[in-house]
């Protein structure tokens, strides 16, 4: 009685519920015939598998992107992240075509029936390939770095993020500005920090002729050392440029360790320097022209003409 009652257990369970999951299993979603008459058949178990192998996948690179970050330096973190997000599509594009390719489908027709696709697609994302190629070549070549002060298009801004896509800055006027990646291969690109921190600057006045040149000088250096944000080493230096048309022009050249703010900085050090000249009697002088008048001297005068 008992092994009866089993086998009829085991039969139902064999031919009722296993035979109703492989019905569902194989249960076919999509059917579509290819041009050489071979059959691509999706079903809903085939959907099952390309779901659960890319959560597993997600988890394995979830788990390896943590484990290799907390190796890095926090600097290198950010760079890894943003590649990282570049090796995961390929990675997820490769599984699931590896996944298909493991249940029967022919992967060749499945990438034959959708070339005309790829090609459509690789013409209209071409910029963006080029914004995602410029995006490894930044942070494999470090020549772009989060914190670095850079110019481009005219405005100067800090880097704050860089994605594989695009490369966000704060300008000084704390706006953000968005520059795709493929602009740092093409344009041309100031980095004002790529080297070090330090930059030097300057801050360019004219005096009247006949001033005291050395007095000039003095004033300048003075003005220079009193003002905050400029280094002491390497010292402030004058350069006496040029004879301009109505002024002597001077140079006073000075370095700062953060170059984003230097307008501030120029601002504050022409203030002084206009307060300083005032104090000792050092004129800027007005631009100057001289017109000279010429009357013809063979011109004969009215009361000869009438007469």
């Amino acid at each position: 009685m008992q092994e009866g009652t089993r086998e009829q257990i085991s039969e139902i369970i064999e031919q009722d519920i296993w035979g109703a999951i492989k019905d569902i299993w194989n249960y076919v979603i999509i059917s579509y015939e290819v041009k050489d008459g071979s059959l691509i058949e999706i079903t809903i178990g085939l959907v099952l598998l390309v779901i659960f192998v890319f959560i597993v996948t997600s988890i394995v690179l979830r788990l390896l992107r943590s484990f290799i970050s907390s190796k890095l330096i926090v600097e290198d973190q950010m760079k890894f992240v943003s590649v990282f997000k570049f090796i995961k599509y390929f990675v997820y594009l490769t599984v699931i075509l590896i996944t298909l390719s493991t249940a029967g489908i022919d992967i060749t027709l499945l990438l034959t029936a959708s070339a005309v696709l790829f090609v459509g697609l690789g013409l209209a994302l071409q910029e963006l390939f080029q914004d995602i190629i410029g995006g490894i070549f930044i942070i494999i070549d470090k020549s772009l770095l989060v914190g670095d002060v850079i110019e481009m298009d005219g405005r100067v801004g800090r880097v704050f993020q860089i994605k594989l896509r695009t490369t966000r800055a704060l300008t000084r006027d704390d706006k953000v500005m968005i520059i795709p990646n493929h602009k740092f291969i093409s344009d041309t690109l100031y980095n004002y920090t790529q080297n070090h921190k330090t930059t030097r600057e300057a801050v360019k006045v004219g005096v009247a002729y006949g001033s005291d040149t050395e007095k000039v000088r003095q004033v300048l250096l003075e003005c220079a050392k009193e003002q905050k944000g400029i280094l002491k080493k390497p010292e402030p230096f004058v350069l006496f440029e040029d004879f301009g048309d109505s002024a002597l022009m001077f140079g006073l050249h000075f370095y700062i360790t953060d170059s984003f703010v230097d307008p501030k900085v120029k601002s504050e050090l022409r203030f002084n320097i206009d307060k300083k000249f005032r104090i000792n009697n050092i004129t800027i002088p007005f631009p100057q022209r001289d017109v000279h008048m010429f009357y013809s001297q063979n011109k004969p005068a009215d009361n000869e003409e009438s007469s």
